[in-house]
């Protein structure tokens, strides 16, 4: 499904060189959306921005979303460019440390918070400031995780993050709604992108991911095509009554209550629940 009311307009994508950013990137762009392509990576940024389907209508930026400074490069470097932003999609995110709670280091534990927490915060607050400039509206949408909305004590300082995100969408969604400016988030469930598979080793990490899919309600993992429809629904004028709202997009691992049979109580293999046995 195309969304018509994306065309012309001019989006930031963060985080947007591989993954998750790369196909929301490639998804705007083939509903007529002008893309910038903002990752801390110039070369992956240059290379997706170059693979859109009007590359003319694409701008690599380089930028670390934690770093003020450099948010506000992108914003200028888009406004250079194009002469106003209209949505944003805040994606940028690392995974961090999945060493065990009391063995996190502090360091480590700031390192998440910068860019998954002060990033999307940084973006947000230049959009609703640019928004003023232009006397406008727009619609952001931040990327969570189905860490936000469920608890465990592994990757704790991303889970955390995530979790502040929310406060991020609700609070924003609170200040824009009256203005006309829209914020809500995605909770990708099991989705493997680059971001994960840099850590593939262990359990919960990358390695495995394939096999915890199998006990997701659809059994299966998803795509990160899967997870940029969403965002392209959530930026467009066919969502123009959600506000300050989580879009799971989780094959409906969210849901699942583990102590029950029929969520597997914890077990990998899911053949008896299903009635196959």
């Amino acid at each position: 499904m195309s969304f018509a009311s994306l065309q012309g307009k001019v989006v930031i994508v963060t985080g947007a060189g591989s993954g998750i950013g790369a196909a929301t990137a490639r998804r705007l762009a083939e509903d007529g959306a002008r893309v910038v392509v903002v990752d801390v990576e110039r070369a992956l940024a240059q290379e997706v921005a170059a693979s859109l389907p009007e590359p003319g209508n694409a701008l690599a930026v380089q930028a670390d979303v934690s770093r003020e400074e450099d948010v506000e490069r992108y914003m200028r470097e888009t406004l250079d460019r194009f002469g106003r932003v209209d949505l944003h999609h805040l994606n940028a995110g690392i995974v961090g440390t999945l060493a065990l709670f009391p063995d996190i280091g502090v360091d480590e534990f700031d390192a998440v918070m910068r860019v998954n927490l002060r990033g999307p915060f940084l973006g947000a607050r230049a959009a609703f400031r640019q928004y003023a400039v232009q006397q406008g509206t727009g619609s952001i949408v931040i990327t969570a995780s189905i860490g936000a909305l469920l608890g465990s004590h592994d990757l704790l300082p991303y889970q955390t993050s995530k979790h502040g995100v929310l406060g991020i969408v609700h609070g924003g969604a609170m200040y824009g709604g009256p203005r006309g400016i829209r914020v809500n988030a995605v909770a990708p469930g099991l989705v493997p992108t680059a971001l994960f598979a840099a850590n593939a080793a262990g359990s919960g990490a990358g390695g495995d991911v394939v096999q915890r899919g199998t006990t997701v309600p659809m059994r299966r993992v998803g795509t990160p095509d899967e997870v940029a429809n969403a965002v392209a629904f959530l930026l467009s004028d066919e969502s123009s009554y959600i506000n300050g709202d989580v879009l799971s997009v989780d094959g409906g691992s969210a849901i699942v209550s583990t102590v029950r049979p029929s969520g597997g109580a914890g077990q990998w293999n899911t053949a008896g629940v299903d009635g196959r046995v």
